[in-house]
């Protein structure tokens, strides 16, 4: 056995276009001990267009966690290994946490190479809020399931990024528009970086109309981007405005208390106004 253990790389692949690959990813698939895929027939062909011999294993996620072990092992022994699923990154919605975990509790080196991640690719061309996000992954398939999952993220006032698969897109596309709302906008991003890419942001009400129009549309991987809730607008005064309201209102009559109240805590002015009338603070 080795002294030294080998490391795990975590390749991120093309989506679709194979042009859309690293030096690093070709240079680190070419030199490691074993290639672990989760689809070894769908990733001959990048491994075909770059010379890249293999070996290959299947790693997916009905044989992942017997499988763990005997990577482990090997890796242990000094053999490096490269994870890739079948598009985009690995473990974004793929196969491939447990064998990190038990990588890292192994002392194993554990090292990302980056690439294409579907999530990250339709949010830079979804012309919707980028600064804070949510990745949700897939719906549940079924329809009491996703409808429930859904509401609970309603609310939610981040982007919401979701993964679709072709024969669900339709059911998904009405769910979205009974909980969240028709008239909420969205972005619907399919087959991206390949021949038919298409990318459509409008309402939601909008997109399940035009996939529900046109059967083509329901072909392919589909990202689904949905803006945030709209924060509901705060009309509450806090309570050190409260307090200084209160205060002034010992000395001053309600009009200008409630307006130096304002200058000196950045409340409304009205509102303040409206609670010194109401009878909260201690005089009217």
């Amino acid at each position: 056995m080795s002294n030294t253990a080998g490391i795990l790389y975590i390749v991120a692949t093309p989506l679709g276009n194979l042009d859309d690959i690293s030096t690093r990813a070709v240079r680190l698939l070419s030199e490691v001990d074993l290639i672990a895929a989760e689809d070894t027939r769908h990733s001959a062909r990048l491994l075909q267009r770059y010379g890249i011999p293999g070996p290959v294993t299947a790693l997916h996620e009905h044989n992942e966690r017997a499988k763990v072990p005997e990577l482990i092992r090997q890796m242990q022994a000094g053999k490096s290994i490269a994870l890739i699923c079948d598009a985009g990154t690995p473990l974004v919605s793929d196969p491939g946490y447990h064998l990190v975990r038990a990588a890292q509790d192994a002392g194993i080196t554990v090292s990302p190479v980056p690439g294409g991640c579907a999530a990250i690719a339709a949010l830079s061309a979804a012309g919707l809020p980028s600064d804070a996000f949510a990745f949700e992954g897939f719906p549940p398939s079924r329809r009491a399931a996703r409808r429930a999952w859904f509401e609970a993220r309603r609310s939610e006032p981040r982007t919401l990024i979701f993964y679709e698969s072709p024969h669900r897109i339709l059911a998904s596309l009405q769910d979205m528009v009974e909980v969240f709302g028709g008239a909420r906008e969205a972005t619907l991003a399919r087959e991206l970086t390949k021949k038919f890419e298409t990318i459509r942001r409008a309402s939601l009400q909008e997109l399940y109309d035009g996939v529900a129009r046109n059967a083509e549309q329901t072909k392919g991987e589909f990202v689904i981007i949905v803006h945030g809730a709209e924060k509901p607008k705060n009309t509450a005064i806090d309570a050190e405005a409260e307090r200084i309201l209160r205060l002034l209102l010992a000395e001053l009559p309600v009009k200008q208390a409630a307006a130096l109240a304002a200058r000196i805590t950045g409340a409304k002015k009205s509102q303040l106004y409206k609670l010194a009338l109401s009878g909260s603070p201690t005089r009217r």
